[in-house]
């Protein structure tokens, strides 16, 4: 048995990020642990059918509500608060109020990250990539700065004496939304004759596939995905082509991978991997 801990920025980030790679290694036997580090308050409504007043005036107990089902749907051991604030997206107002990620002082999120990675212990911590020109959403930048500093300051103890014992995590991989990926989706749609919602501005995205290390192989647990990402009903429609256009199975046949970039390790690797775990168990 091993653990990982993933951390996210919003609820709804751990459906769409990586959850069939937990659902695998928790089917294995394995422990997984989700840090969510803000509450998604400023989340709009995606879904038509649940833009309705009720909704609308308790939005954060509502997400916070479909986070523990999506929670359940992916198998993790337990979701952990980082307890910020959603800074809203770059450039809005929301990246200014006090409590939100993104006014945050690092060493002090950081150490919120360490007091859990120390109670927890994980051997593998995923993340997010260094290289965000797709999408810089303030709250994804900071995952991604605390994930590094707490995984080479939770081993050390210099820092955070009293967050508790020192645990160094073996290894650091940053998730992917790999080009391959949406290739392959793109050309299946073709196949079947459907229309792709992945147009051109997809493909200008900045490709960074030759940074892969690691395609973990998700095909029998697929499922996880659609089931976690329908738990958050206010933020992901069902009739979005985006999310759900392809057939299960055809998606699975065209893609049956999860991508992953090693960005660090304690101990010697050998690349490509296809198991986040390699050289741990």
């Amino acid at each position: 048995m091993a653990r990982l801990i993933t951390i996210h920025a919003h609820p709804d980030d751990e459906a769409s990020k990586g959850a069939p790679t937990v659902a695998k290694y928790v089917a294995e036997g394995h422990e997984a642990y989700l840090v969510c580090a803000t509450g998604g308050e400023e989340g709009s409504i995606q879904n038509p059918a649940m833009d309705r007043p009720e909704i609308r005036d308790n939005l954060t107990q509502v997400r916070a509500d479909e986070l523990a089902r999506s929670v359940k749907a992916i198998g993790f051991h337990e979701c952990i608060m980082l307890g910020f604030r959603d800074s809203g997206m770059d450039g809005e107002e929301a990246n200014n109020h006090p409590e939100s990620f993104w006014q945050a002082d690092l060493d002090d999120a950081a150490g919120r990250l360490v007091q859990i990675i120390r109670r927890l212990r994980p051997h593998v911590m995923i993340t997010y990539s260094d290289d965000q020109q797709g999408y810089r959403h303030p709250d994804h930048l900071r995952v991604h700065d605390i994930s590094l500093l707490a995984f080479d300051r939770a081993g050390d103890p210099a820092w955070y004496s009293d967050l508790g014992d020192p645990w160094v995590p073996q290894k650091l991989y940053y998730s992917s939304w790999s080009r391959a990926r949406l290739s392959a989706w793109h050309k299946k749609y073709q196949e079947l004759g459907l229309e792709s919602p992945f147009d051109e501005k997809w493909f200008d995205r900045p490709d960074t596939d030759h940074r892969i290390t690691t395609k973990v192989e998700i095909s029998e647990h697929w499922s996880a995905r659609r089931e976690a990402l329908l738990a958050h009903a206010t933020q992901i429609d069902p009739a979005e082509k985006f999310w759900f256009g392809l057939p299960e199975d055809a998606a699975v046949q065209a893609y049956p991978y999860e991508d992953y970039i090693l960005a660090k390790s304690v101990r010697p690797v050998h690349r490509p991997e296809s198991d986040l775990f390699a050289g741990i168990v």
